[in-house]
Parts: structure tokens; C-alpha cells; sequence
């Protein structure tokens, strides 16, 4: 099979290594052990391959380069009006060489093969939605573009839609599917944590304004002003990195509060099983990982319910859904803290949940999709 991955994802070339950010090449990589010629059209970085990279495993690759664009500003819209048609030259001439077309939306990329593949109505298709589904959610144009464009059975056919969370009154293509980091053989009995002594709280996620990464230090700042023993690790790197640096070093929390950068995810596998709680109070998400890793070593995340997260935490049953609000939040947290007994079972549950899925049930899925 002749297998063509379209995305927008910036790749990195050493010799003949071809990398890209670990937890999207790590999915890849399973689809790849299963197809025999693998060709990727996507941007490609100069930046140094680093510790959240990671190299496609398989031994038949090409990887086409393409001029990645944006419409951000104005001089930015103009140069990419002058690019897309090559681009949808080179995704034409892939898609017509491909056996199966999988794309990868949201993103700019994605938008251009998802127009292109309406040409080759007889090509088999998947198409992965990795952003949030919802479809009363607000986003930009360009998203319910593509949302509407895969969902169309009359301009989209023989493609499935791979999208996160169950959502009513969808097209026939739509399947509800999830993702996963752990395997089946790093499943193990939960560590039961003491909430009545010092408390552990992590952060796994870009340090960006989507993620709010500001908000969740502040949550824990209400914490210890409020008289409680916290720790709270930061994991990512982002923009905004020297301004939370400068916000916890003025506020004197570097005691409580730190720091930790980029670490591979033994480091941050290793934290998860002692921790008591992640904070993830994204503005939007698709299937967040951070909180289906927390969750699989029984850290009770502490999320926003947007996307599929009041369905990965059952409405709360597995987890802490909060408003991005400091005050309802820290309050929320400070009612559940006496309650003891209450967040060891949400832990159990948590645990219990996150565990069916592994990357080995993962890879059984994606093959009932590649046959």
C-alpha cells in the first residue's frame, strides 16, 4: 500500500532521518508498520531537531517539502497567495500516486488536501480531526470550513473521519475515535495518594495563551494563600515562559512553583504516578493527552469542560471540571479537598478509564481502518 500523509506539521531533516514533534510522529509510526511506501507533504524547519522530536520508523519514506503558509497579517496572506498553487500541485500529484490519502486537520494544510481530494471521489480516505469537534463550538472559519467540507458525503466520499469525543446528528463518515500514549504493558495498580498532607499538582502543555498557563499558576497561588502545602511542576516550553518565570519570582512562589521546561516522557510518566492533580484550563482542545496520561496513573486532572472533556471525565465523575474562573475554580477544588474518600474513588476511576486505551488498542483500530 502506498501511503500518503498531507499535514501541516513543521518536519526536520538530519541525513536521512526525517522528525517531527514526537506525540504526532508516535501515532504515525503505528500507521506506518502496516503500509509498504510512506510519503509525507508537509512544511519543513530548519530549527534543530530537540527532546520533543522524534523520527519516523520506516524503511520506504520520501518527504516532499512544501512552503508553509499563514494569513495571519497582511504580508503574510499575500506571499501564501502566490504558494498555495504549487503546494496544490504537489498534493495533486501525490494524491494521484497514493493508494490511501490520510490527512491531518485542522490546519492549513490540512484545509488544501481536504479541497484536493474531493477530485479523486474513488481514493480510499481518512482524515484525523485533531482539534474539538464540537459542533456549537466557536472557531475560526477556516476550521468549520474543513469540519464542513469532511462531513459532506456528496463532495467527500470514501473517507472516514476520525474525530474526538460522540457528538449527535452526524454524517454517516464521522467515526468517534480517541488516542493514547501508554501500552498495554505499562498498565499497573495506581499509587493511592494522602490529600490531606502535601499536595502535588502538574502542568503537561505548551506555555501559550491557548493552554492558560498563567490561570493555573494563579489557581495555585489561591491554594497557598489559602494555608495548604502545594508543589506544582510546569512541563513545556512556549512564549510565554519568561513571563510566568517573572510572575512567580515577583510573587515569591518559586518555593511551590516551578519551572521544568521540556522532559522526556519517562520524567514526566515517573511524576504523573505520585502526583495528586493536573491543570489543563485550555480555551480549546481536541482529545488532550495530558489529561488521558494524567488520568492513567490516577492523577485527577482539573480541566475546562470544553470538547470531549466532560465526556473523558463523565461529567466529573473522573475528574474536576471547572469554568476559567480563578475564584469558581480554586473554590471547586477547595470543596473537593475535604472530601477525601470522594477523590480516592475519582482517582480509581480515572485510572480505570484511561487504561482501555493503550497504543496496542490504538493500533488494532487503525488497522480495521487501513483494511
Amino acid at each position: 500500500m502506498k501511503f500518503l500523509i498531507i499535514t501541516h506539521v513543521k518536519h526536520k531533516r538530519d541525513g536521512r532521518s526525517i522528525s517531527a514533534y514526537a506525540p504526532y510522529v508516535r501515532e504515525m509510526n503505528l500507521w506506518l508498520k502496516h503500509v509498504d511506501e510512506v510519503t509525507i507533504i508537509a512544511p519543513k524547519t530548519e530549527k534543530v531537531k530537540n527532546v520533543i522530536d522524534l523520527d519516523y520508523n520506516h524503511h520506504n519514506l520520501k518527504f516532499k517539502k512544501v512552503d508553509a503558509f499563514q494569513f495571519t497579517n497582511l504580508k503574510k496572506s499575500i506571499t501564501s497567495v502566490f504558494k498555495i498553487p504549487a503546494i496544490l500541485i504537489s498534493i495533486c500529484r501525490a494524491i494521484s500516486e497514493a493508494d490511501h490519502i490520510h490527512l491531518r486537520c485542522p490546519g492549513n494544510m490540512g484545509l488544501l488536501g481536504s479541497l484536493v481530494q474531493i477530485l479523486f471521489p474513488n481514493k480510499v480516505k481518512t482524515a484525523k480531526y485533531a482539534g474539538n469537534w464540537d459542533p456549537k463550538a466557536k472557531q475560526p472559519l477556516s476550521y468549520r470550513f474543513q469540519k464542513w467540507i469532511l462531513s459532506n458525503t456528496f463532495l467527500t466520499k470514501n473517507m472516514q473521519v476520525l474525530v474526538y469525543g460522540e457528538w449527535k446528528n452526524q454524517s454517516k463518515n464521522i467515526l468517534p475515535f480517541f488516542t493514547a500514549t501508554f501500552k498495554d504493558t505499562e498498565k499497573e495498580s495506581i499509587h493511592i495518594r494522602d490529600y490531606t498532607k502535601v499536595l502535588k499538582f502538574v502542568f503537561i502543555g505548551s506555555l501559550v495563551e491557548g493552554k492558560r498557563p498563567l490561570l493555573a499558576i494563579q489557581i495555585i497561588e489561591n491554594l497557598i494563600r489559602q494555608g495548604l502545602n502545594v508543589e506544582f511542576n510546569l512541563y513545556g516550553d512556549g512564549i510565554l515562559k519568561t513571563d510566568l518565570y517573572n510572575y512567580i519570582v515577583e510573587n515569591n512562589l518559586e518555593q511551590s512553583i516551578k519551572l521544568l521546561g521540556n522532559r522526556d516522557k519517562l520524567e514526566i510518566k515517573t511524576d504523573l504516578k505520585s502526583s495528586h492533580f493536573l491543570i489543563l484550563p485550555s480555551k480549546s482542545e481536541g482529545w488532550p493527552k495530558a489529561v488521558a496520561e494524567a488520568m492513567f496513573y490516577g492523577t485527577i486532572p482539573i480541566a475546562t469542560s470544553i470538547s470531549c472533556v466532560p465526556f473523558m471525565l463523565d461529567q466529573g465523575n473522573r475528574g474536576l471540571l471547572i469554568q476559567p474562573s480563578l475564584e469558581e475554580a480554586t473554590r471547586i477544588i477547595l470543596n473537593y479537598l475535604n472530601e477525601d474518600s470522594k477523590l480516592k474513588e475519582m482517582s480509581k476511576r480515572a485510572s480505570n478509564w484511561s487504561q482501555q486505551y493503550t497504543l496496542d488498542v490504538f493500533e488494532s483500530e487503525i488497522v480495521k481502518l487501513l483494511k
